[in-house]
C-alpha cells in the first residue's frame, strides 16, 4: 500500500501561479494528476504516454509542468497563467504495479488503485 498527500492549493488571481506537491509514503510505479470541478467529473490533468513523456489535457498545455523528485517520493505540478475555469480539487493518483513500465502511466482512471484527498486550487478576481 501508499498513501498520498497532496499540498500547495490555494486561491490566487487569474494570471496566478500555484505549485502542487504530492508526497507518496513509498515506491509507485504510475503517478498522475487529475482534477474535479464542483458539479462535473474528474478529468486528466496531466499522465505520461508510452514514451514516458507527460501528456498534458489541451486546456493545460504550455501552463503546466509536472515533475518529481524519486529521492523524495514526490510528484509535483507547476501550474502557471491560471484561469477561472482552472479551479478545482487536484488529485494525485497512483498504482505500484499496472503496466509495461518505461513510464508509461495513461490517463485512463481505473489504472490507479491509490488517490489522494486533493488539494483545492480557486481562481478568482
Amino acid at each position: 500500500h501508499v498513501q498520498l498527500v497532496e499540498s500547495g492549493g490555494g486561491s490566487v488571481q487569474p494570471g496566478g501561479s500555484l505549485r502542487l506537491h504530492c508526497a507518496t509514503s513509498g515506491y509507485t510505479k504510475c503517478m498522475a494528476w487529475f482534477r474535479q470541478a464542483p458539479g462535473k467529473e474528474r478529468e486528466e490533468v496531466v499522465a505520461f504516454d508510452s514514451n514516458g513523456v507527460p501528456k498534458y489535457a489541451d486546456s493545460m498545455k504550455g501552463r503546466f509542468t509536472i515533475s518529481k523528485d524519486n529521492a523524495k517520493n514526490t510528484l509535483y505540478l507547476q501550474m502557471n497563467s491560471l484561469k477561472p475555469e482552472d479551479t478545482a480539487m487536484y488529485i494525485c493518483a497512483a498504482d505500484l504495479d499496472w503496466g509495461p513500465g518505461g513510464g508509461y502511466c495513461p490517463p485512463w482512471q481505473h489504472v490507479y488503485g491509490y488517490w489522494g484527498q486533493g488539494t483545492q486550487v480557486t481562481v478568482s478576481s
